[in-house]
């Protein structure tokens, strides 16, 4: 079957995952159990036994309020986007990056259902609507793999499409920018101008170190004629499909889309200059700009603003089970004492480059899960010694909001087409994981350090 891969590669996320959770459990209970052989009762201190069921008890209940804070700002932006998407806002942008995307991936013919789908991912990626995305970029992979001359075997185009996607340009993080308005953050959108800068630079950087290392990653010889479908697992064309759809739109004037990108890139350096000045502003104007696109492209903006309400109540009362998972686990590792010995010999280093031991986690676990890594985030920014707008609150959210689940994204896209020898595709990943990183440190210092 056409999803077995993706299932096989997701049982080994979890299974990692398991080995993660258990490892923290272990640890935290392992260090407390020797602090508690060691402890001497008196002067009506609590023992460390004590403490650190009192931090688990603490720890899962401000989980659930942490959710139940989150609901409403999950509820707003995702009924904004529902306005943007129903107004045909992904079929603009579509129609604007098409130029670029063919002048990207020369072996995929302009008017193949591939170009098309992989248009609709990368422009749902821009948005901040990774639901929405990944559909696309399944169908995407599964009509290149119908241009494939070696089955199982990642093409260059296939590399790359997924080289992009872990670094993809994000104008809006809305996720992120929920989850630290849940948190008390006095400016929530804050990390718009970082996040826009570090995915910039990633995106660029990684095009560049993807077609470097194809040169040392040779394909095979043609085992199949360019075009000829595979013969298991193959999905017939469906006519209604949007690739087909924009696949065959005619894009924007090149003019048009360069003026756009020119616009974007003028962008970046005016955030920077100016974010702290125009952050506030931001999330009263993009509820005004989108409701105002909405009402121009006469949309039915309350009764498509509620269908979106809808899902991001959805999404937030979803992610109820693993916060509370990690941030009990993470609250355990605090309480013992082994955090702080963690961090205290992780950050004396790390530090010195911009990067303190939470940013290290908060980075490691990006590319592992999507669900530890927002745990992680939230127990961070939560920390009342840390909070979402200090320096390393910015951080963490920065990074959050600039890289993607690298190994997940390789699963679930490989896996769907039965691609075993990905060639490049991890060093290629990885390569926009660590330049996100990097780039996130340098704004976030330039701007709140």
């Amino acid at each position: 079957m056409v999803f077995s891969g993706v299932r096989q590669f997701q049982e080994g996320c979890r299974a990692f995952m398991n080995v993660i959770f258990f490892a923290i459990v272990f640890t935290a209970f392992l260090t407390t159990a020797w602090r508690q052989v060691m402890w001497i009762p008196g002067g009506g201190t609590v023992s460390p036994m004590e403490s650190l069921s009192k931090a688990m008890v603490e720890s899962a209940a401000g989980s659930v309020e942490l959710a139940l804070g989150l609901i409403g700002v999950m509820t707003l932006f995702l009924g904004l986007m529902k306005v943007a998407e129903a107004g045909g806002l992904l079929a603009i942008i579509s129609r604007l990056i098409r130029p670029v995307t063919v002048w990207l991936f020369p072996d995929v013919p302009p008017d193949h259902p591939a170009m098309g789908a992989m248009i609709l991912n990368l422009s749902a990626n821009v948005m901040g609507l990774g639901n929405a995305a990944t559909p696309f970029g399944i169908r995407a992979m599964q009509e290149l793999e119908k241009l494939n001359p070696h089955p199982g075997t990642a093409t260059d185009a296939m590399v790359l499409f997924i080289a992009i996607n872990t670094a993809s340009v994000t104008l809006l993080p809305t996720g992120v920018i929920a989850l630290r308005a849940a948190a008390g953050s006095m400016n929530p959108a804050g990390i718009l101008p970082t996040t826009l800068f570090a995915t910039f630079c990633s995106t660029l950087l990684t095009i560049f170190a993807t077609k470097a290392y194809q040169r040392f990653s040779p394909l095979p010889e043609a085992s199949r004629s360019i075009g000829e479908a595979p013969s298991e697992g193959d999905i017939p064309l469906n006519p209604d499909d949007p690739g087909h759809a924009v696949a065959s739109s005619k894009p924007y004037p090149l003019y048009v889309t360069g003026v756009a990108f020119a616009l974007l890139i003028a962008v970046i350096p005016a955030t920077v200059m100016w974010g702290k000045a125009v952050s506030p502003w931001i999330i009263p104007g993009l509820m005004m700009a989108f409701l105002g696109f909405g009402v121009a492209r006469k949309v039915r903006i309350y009764e498509v603003f509620v269908e979106g309400a809808k899902d991001g109540f959805q999404v937030a009362v979803k992610i109820i089970p693993y916060l509370v998972a990690i941030l009990v686990a993470i609250g355990m590792l605090r309480a013992s004492g082994a955090m702080d010995a963690v961090v205290g010999s992780i950050g004396t280093w790390t530090a010195r480059v911009g990067l303190p031991a939470e940013g290290l986690l908060m980075a490691m676990m990006r590319s592992l899960s999507g669900s530890g890594a927002y745990g992680v985030l939230a127990s961070i920014i939560n920390n009342p010694a840390i909070g979402p707008d200090s320096y390393t609150g910015y951080l963490v959210s920065t990074l959050q909001g600039s890289s993607e689940t690298t190994f997940y994204v390789l699963a679930v896209y490989f896996g769907s087409v039965q691609v075993k020898r990905i060639r490049h595709a991890l060093a290629a990943g990885l390569t926009g994981d660590v330049i996100a990183v990097i780039m996130s440190v340098v704004i976030c210092w330039y701007l709140y350090g």
